[in-house]
């Protein structure tokens, strides 16, 4: 799941949410904020150029605004506006106006202002001499989160998740049950782990609010604290004296999925971790799984503005001299040979590569494998796709291999200007394979069955044939060559029919 497409399933949640939940989320500053960096970019245009302006605009105005080419974004954003009841209609003489939510426009005025936001964005108080620093809190994050990660892989784990991670992973359906009573991880499951961090996040968080429901859980309470930890300050310490009963008991949740830190589940102070910051972060330099939390958290002691989630990993990135010095963990290269060169010693990046690599060598700072069609064809009985791969590898990809990318798309550029090709940063032979192997596997459909064959007449052909399609066992049949398939489970069924009705020689 790209950024794009977390922020697009958070977004339907908020539709499906009746107009009067809406209304009151919008009360919240840090809430307004947060809704606001899911819209798209045209959204936003709008939304800054009409907060500060009371009256309304007419529709005919704001096509103008928008180029011919961009009149299909225009239709998307108005419509999401609307769906979310940002957008306000009405009729002035022959012409269609539109304006902001008054409450809408109220609190995202007071959350670019600084005006009333009401503790919106968290109650700061005083720490005990930085005795919570932000080490503590990146360990303390990195822990919680890639206990989960572990525990789903299957990887050997000292921890196990607390019951109510557990609980919230069967619920989302990406661990179910065995038969023996341990939890196993899901097609779903596997798909999530090739997520981006942000895109987990709201996978669960998502799934949360949905228990949240059923628990008789104020939806507003759970947004607008999730939504506030997003805005929060990283390394500082909040009070949770405003905070409603239910954002209260939240904070044991949270603190089981490595959002928030407590020194005592008692205390009355609370941090958000790095987890938490990213929550509404619109960074794209976030790598997925431990690669991820990894890349993030070891440069949490080199931030310079520790309030902004993912500069680290830019500044890291921006400063790579060779393949080796500031490299990003779990950076990758991939040969045209199907080979792969992965600089990691984490456990769960290694497990995780697994899914679709044939793991041949393991170094201290190092894996190598190979992509071949039984790992893809593994990898796609366990319902991960191929395009999760291609951008699970594009995302991991080594920086030299993204800047020979860039560099050959700037010559292919040069010499014609009117190019329409991409950023191709893998081998093209390899992400082509990858697909034709899944094509062949939509194309080919296995059964477990058994076939019957040489009938004595076709009368005998025709009637069990006609009583294997009547139960509806039948699979497949050849009337010319007089042959049928049936399931497994219906082989039985026939035979005694057969044995019924068949005269036996």
């Amino acid at each position: 799941m790209s950024s794009t497409l977390f922020k697009a399933t958070v977004n339907e949640y908020l539709k499906n949410l009746p107009a009067p939940v809406q209304s009151r989320l919008y009360g919240s500053p840090a809430t307004c904020l947060a809704i606001y960096r899911l819209l798209p970019k045209l959204a936003k245009f709008f939304i800054i150029s009409m907060v500060f302006n009371e009256s309304d605009v007419s529709l005919r105005d704001i096509d103008r605004w928008v180029k011919t080419s961009g009149k299909f974004q225009l239709s998307e954003a108005i419509k999401s506006m609307k769906s979310l009841h940002i957008l306000t209609d009405g009729i002035s003489g022959q012409h269609l106006m539109v304006n902001l939510n008054p409450i809408f426009r109220k609190s995202f005025r007071n959350a670019l202002t600084g005006g009333e936001v009401n503790n919106s964005f968290g109650n700061v108080v005083e720490d005990d001499h930085n005795a919570v620093t932000m080490g503590m809190l990146d360990q303390y994050a990195a822990d919680k989160w890639e206990t989960i990660l572990h525990f789903m892989v299957g990887t050997p784990v000292t921890k196990t998740p607390s019951r109510n991670v557990l609980t919230l992973l069967v619920h989302s359906k990406l661990m179910e049950e065995s038969k023996t009573g341990e939890l196993q991880i899901t097609n779903e499951g596997f798909q999530f782990l090739l997520q981006d961090v942000n895109a987990q996040m709201w996978t669960l968080l998502l799934q949360y609010l949905k228990m949240a429901e059923s628990l008789q859980m104020d939806p507003v309470d759970v947004l607008n604290f999730i939504f506030m930890l997003g805005a929060l300050e990283l390394g500082k310490a909040y009070s949770d004296v405003d905070l409603s009963d239910t954002q209260k008991s939240m904070l044991q949740d949270m603190r089981d999925y490595g959002l928030v830190f407590q020194k005592a589940s008692n205390s009355f102070k609370f941090y958000p971790t790095r987890l938490a910051t990213m929550l509404t972060s619109d960074s794209t330099t976030i790598r997925t799984a431990s690669g991820a939390m990894n890349s993030v958290l070891k440069q949490g002691s080199s931030i310079k503005d520790e309030g902004a989630p993912g500069a680290a990993i830019e500044e890291d990135e921006a400063h790579i001299s060779d393949l080796t010095q500031g490299m990003p963990d779990g950076a990758l290269i991939l040969e045209t040979n199907f080979k792969l060169y992965s600089y990691s010693n984490s456990p769960l990046q290694i497990a995780i590569l697994s899914l679709f690599v044939h793991l041949r060598s393991r170094f201290s700072n190092m894996v190598t494998g190979q992509i071949t069609r039984d790992s893809i064809r593994r990898a796609l009985h366990n319902g991960i796709t191929a395009d999760q791969i291609i951008a699970y590898l594009e995302t991991h990809a080594h920086p030299q291999m993204r800047r020979l990318a860039e560099a050959q798309l700037d010559k292919k550029t040069e010499l014609d200007p009117s190019t329409k090709e991409t950023l191709q940063i893998l081998p093209p032979t390899v992400v082509d394979q990858i697909k034709l192997w899944q094509l062949e596997m939509d194309r080919i459909i296995s059964y477990e069955g058994y076939l019957f064959t040489d009938f004595e007449n076709l009368q005998e052909f025709q009637l069990l044939s006609t009583y294997a399609t009547d139960i509806g066992v039948l699979l497949w049949k050849d009337e010319k060559k007089r042959r049928f398939f049936v399931s497994q489970e219906g082989n039985a069924q026939v035979i005694d029919y057969a044995k019924r009705t068949l005269k036996k020689k």
